[in-house]
C-alpha cells in the first residue's frame, strides 16, 4: 500500500520559508528605504528555476560568509515575498492584487523565467 501527503510536504516547506532556517541566500529586494532582506535556499530556488540555477552558478554567483547575495532592486520586498511563496508551496493569491500590480508582478516573474506562475498570472488576467 502507498500513501501520500503532499500537504504536509507543502506545509513543511512553507514552514522552512517562514522560520528562515538553514537559508543559505540572502535577497535585498526593492531600494532604498524600502529595501528588505529576505532569506531563502538555493537549493529550493535552483530546483524551481531556471534563472536561479544561473544566478547561483559560479560565474553570476556573489557570497558573503558562506551565503549567496542576491541584488533585485527592481523588485518590491512584497513581490518577491508573493514569488518564494510560490516557489515553496505553490501557492499564490492574486485576488490580493490590484489589476496594474498584477502585471507588474507578471514582468517580474517572467524575469525570473518561472513558467507555471507567468501561466497562473496570464490565466489570471484572461
Amino acid at each position: 500500500m502507498s500513501y501520500e501527503y503532499y500537504q504536509e510536504v507543502v506545509d513543511d516547506f512553507e514552514k522552512l520559508l517562514t522560520t528562515e532556517i538553514g537559508y543559505d541566500v540572502i535577497i535585498y529586494a526593492g531600494e532604498n528605504e524600502s529595501m528588505k532582506e529576505l532569506y531563502a535556499h538555493s537549493n529550493i530556488l535552483c530546483t524551481r528555476s531556471q534563472y536561479f540555477r544561473t544566478a547561483f552558478s559560479n560565474k553570476w554567483a556573489e557570497k558573503n560568509d558562506g551565503k549567496f547575495i542576491f541584488k533585485k532592486p527592481n523588485v518590491s520586498p512584497e513581490f518577491f515575498k508573493v514569488i518564494l511563496r510560490f516557489i515553496y508551496c505553490g501557492k499564490i493569491d492574486l485576488t490580493r492584487l490590484q489589476g496594474p500590480e498584477v502585471l507588474k508582478l507578471l514582468i517580474v516573474v517572467d524575469e525570473l523565467n518561472i513558467q507555471s506562475l507567468i501561466s497562473c498570472i496570464q490565466n489570471h488576467l484572461i
